[in-house]
Protein backbone atom coordinates (compact mmCIF):
# COMPACT_ATOMS: atom_id res chain seq x y z
CA UNK A 1 0.00 0.00 0.00
CA UNK A 2 1.10 3.45 -0.81
CA UNK A 3 1.00 6.20 1.91
CA UNK A 4 -2.52 6.99 2.46
CA UNK A 5 -2.61 10.38 3.05
CA UNK A 6 -6.07 12.28 4.42
CA UNK A 7 -7.35 15.24 2.82
CA UNK A 8 -10.35 17.37 3.51
CA UNK A 9 -13.32 16.38 2.08
CA UNK A 10 -14.61 18.57 -0.50
CA UNK A 11 -17.92 19.96 -1.27
CA UNK A 12 -18.64 17.18 -3.61
CA UNK A 13 -17.41 14.49 -1.72
CA UNK A 14 -19.46 15.49 0.75
CA UNK A 15 -22.61 15.81 -0.60
CA UNK A 16 -22.03 11.91 -1.65
CA UNK A 17 -21.10 11.20 1.36
CA UNK A 18 -24.38 12.80 3.17
CA UNK A 19 -26.60 10.93 0.21
CA UNK A 20 -26.03 7.43 1.87
CA UNK A 21 -24.51 8.05 5.57
CA UNK A 22 -27.65 9.11 6.83
CA UNK A 23 -29.38 5.71 5.63
CA UNK A 24 -26.54 3.45 6.01
CA UNK A 25 -27.21 4.76 10.11
CA UNK A 26 -30.04 4.08 10.07
CA UNK A 27 -29.61 0.45 8.34
CA UNK A 28 -26.94 -0.06 11.28
CA UNK A 29 -29.80 1.05 13.94
CA UNK A 30 -32.50 -1.63 12.85
CA UNK A 31 -29.82 -3.93 12.45
CA UNK A 32 -28.47 -3.57 16.25
CA UNK A 33 -32.07 -3.91 17.34
CA UNK A 34 -32.23 -0.71 18.90
CA UNK A 35 -35.45 0.29 16.58
CA UNK A 36 -37.51 -0.27 13.77
CA UNK A 37 -35.97 0.98 10.43
CA UNK A 38 -38.52 3.70 10.55
CA UNK A 39 -37.98 5.39 13.74
CA UNK A 40 -34.19 4.81 12.92
CA UNK A 41 -34.44 6.82 9.56
CA UNK A 42 -36.14 9.86 11.70
CA UNK A 43 -33.27 9.59 14.42
CA UNK A 44 -30.83 9.60 11.68
CA UNK A 45 -31.88 12.41 9.77
CA UNK A 46 -32.22 14.48 12.91
CA UNK A 47 -29.01 13.53 14.44
CA UNK A 48 -27.05 14.43 11.21
CA UNK A 49 -29.01 17.72 10.95
CA UNK A 50 -28.18 18.58 14.26
CA UNK A 51 -24.38 17.36 14.19
CA UNK A 52 -24.03 19.22 10.62
CA UNK A 53 -26.25 21.69 10.62
CA UNK A 54 -23.44 23.35 8.32
CA UNK A 55 -22.40 21.04 6.40
CA UNK A 56 -19.08 20.77 5.78
CA UNK A 57 -18.29 24.53 7.55
CA UNK A 58 -19.83 23.02 11.14
CA UNK A 59 -17.76 24.54 13.49
CA UNK A 60 -15.79 21.72 15.44
CA UNK A 61 -16.16 18.60 12.94
CA UNK A 62 -13.58 17.78 10.27
CA UNK A 63 -14.37 15.43 7.63
CA UNK A 64 -11.96 14.10 5.28
CA UNK A 65 -11.52 11.69 2.10
CA UNK A 66 -8.88 8.92 2.35
CA UNK A 67 -6.55 8.69 -0.58
CA UNK A 68 -4.21 5.64 -1.56
CA UNK A 69 -1.89 7.68 -3.99
CA UNK A 70 -4.91 8.99 -6.22
CA UNK A 71 -7.21 6.28 -4.97
CA UNK A 72 -10.25 7.34 -2.52
CA UNK A 73 -10.21 4.51 -0.41
CA UNK A 74 -12.09 5.85 2.52
CA UNK A 75 -13.22 8.62 4.99
CA UNK A 76 -13.12 10.05 8.65
CA UNK A 77 -15.24 12.21 10.69
CA UNK A 78 -13.66 13.97 13.95
CA UNK A 79 -15.84 16.40 16.28
CA UNK A 80 -13.12 17.99 18.03
CA UNK A 81 -13.87 19.71 21.49
CA UNK A 82 -12.32 21.52 24.48
CA UNK A 83 -13.00 19.78 27.66
CA UNK A 84 -11.26 20.49 31.44
CA UNK A 85 -8.16 18.32 30.59
CA UNK A 86 -7.31 19.23 27.50
CA UNK A 87 -8.67 18.74 23.55
CA UNK A 88 -11.03 15.27 22.83
CA UNK A 89 -11.67 14.55 19.61
CA UNK A 90 -14.72 12.31 19.07
CA UNK A 91 -14.94 9.89 15.55
CA UNK A 92 -18.29 10.17 14.59
CA UNK A 93 -18.00 8.09 11.28
CA UNK A 94 -15.05 6.03 9.40
CA UNK A 95 -15.33 3.99 6.31
CA UNK A 96 -13.25 1.93 3.85
CA UNK A 97 -14.86 1.28 0.62
CA UNK A 98 -16.58 -2.10 0.55
CA UNK A 99 -14.41 -3.73 -1.93
CA UNK A 100 -11.18 -2.76 -0.43
CA UNK A 101 -11.70 -3.62 2.92
CA UNK A 102 -9.65 -6.04 5.05
CA UNK A 103 -6.48 -4.55 2.91
CA UNK A 104 -4.90 -2.54 5.89
CA UNK A 105 -7.00 0.43 5.05
CA UNK A 106 -8.65 0.72 8.02
CA UNK A 107 -5.70 1.03 10.41
CA UNK A 108 -4.26 3.44 7.85
CA UNK A 109 -6.94 5.49 8.44
CA UNK A 110 -6.90 5.47 12.30
CA UNK A 111 -3.15 5.99 12.41
CA UNK A 112 -3.50 8.80 9.94
CA UNK A 113 -6.09 10.32 12.62
CA UNK A 114 -3.96 9.63 15.43
CA UNK A 115 -1.43 11.49 13.92
CA UNK A 116 -3.38 14.33 13.06
CA UNK A 117 -4.99 14.38 16.37
CA UNK A 118 -1.37 14.42 18.30
CA UNK A 119 -0.34 17.38 16.06
CA UNK A 120 -3.35 19.15 17.56
CA UNK A 121 -2.91 18.08 21.07
CA UNK A 122 -6.02 16.10 21.48
CA UNK A 123 -5.40 13.90 24.85
CA UNK A 124 -8.09 11.09 23.85
CA UNK A 125 -10.36 9.90 21.07
CA UNK A 126 -13.68 8.49 21.35
CA UNK A 127 -15.96 6.30 19.07
CA UNK A 128 -18.82 4.38 18.93
CA UNK A 129 -19.37 0.91 17.22
CA UNK A 130 -22.46 -1.40 17.39
CA UNK A 131 -22.27 -4.65 18.81
CA UNK A 132 -22.81 -6.53 15.77
CA UNK A 133 -19.76 -5.09 13.85
CA UNK A 134 -17.46 -7.67 15.25
CA UNK A 135 -14.71 -6.59 12.26
CA UNK A 136 -14.75 -2.98 13.21
CA UNK A 137 -14.60 -3.80 17.16
CA UNK A 138 -11.56 -6.12 16.56
CA UNK A 139 -9.63 -3.42 14.54
CA UNK A 140 -10.51 -0.57 17.46
CA UNK A 141 -9.45 -2.96 20.34
CA UNK A 142 -6.01 -3.56 17.95
CA UNK A 143 -5.64 0.26 18.05
CA UNK A 144 -5.88 0.60 21.63
CA UNK A 145 -9.04 1.81 21.87
CA UNK A 146 -11.40 0.47 25.16
CA UNK A 147 -14.42 -0.10 26.06
CA UNK A 148 -16.12 2.21 27.70
CA UNK A 149 -19.83 1.99 27.97
CA UNK A 150 -21.82 -1.59 26.71
CA UNK A 151 -25.42 -1.08 25.69
CA UNK A 152 -27.40 -4.30 25.74
CA UNK A 153 -30.63 -5.39 24.76
CA UNK A 154 -32.91 -8.65 24.14
CA UNK A 155 -35.21 -9.19 21.44
CA UNK A 156 -38.28 -11.00 22.49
Amino acid sequence: MATLRLEPMTDEQYLRYRERAEEDYAQNIAASGAMPLPEAQEKARQQYQELLPDGLATEGHRLWTAYDDADEVGMLWLHLEQKSDGLHAFGYDFEVREELRRQGYGRAIIEAAERLCREWGVVAIGLSVFGFNSGARALYEQMGFEVTAIRMAKRL
